[in-house]
């Protein structure tokens, strides 16, 4: 499972990364999760509110931070 979360770096964006890594470990999935910063990259998934997650190129989530419980709640349905 790929996980990307967009955003440009502001709190909102570090807080949704660190419950998408809480979720994964709660969850016990291998997830390769990485964060874009650059605007023109995260656009080209079609994110323009930030922050969003993105899994294998989907957008879940965008424009506010998802808690944990909803983080594994989306995971476990596309999985």
């Amino acid at each position: 499972m790929k996980i990307i979360v967009a955003g440009p770096g502001c709190q909102r964006c570090h807080t949704t990364e660190h419950n998408v890594n809480n979720a994964c470990a709660e969850l016990a999935i291998p997830a390769d999760i990485s964060h874009i910063f650059d605007v023109r990259e995260f656009a080209q998934y079609g994110v323009h509110i930030t922050p969003a997650v993105i899994i294998d190129g989907k957008v879940v989530v965008s424009g506010k931070v998802p808690t944990v419980d909803e983080l594994k709640e989306i995971i476990n349905k596309l999985r």
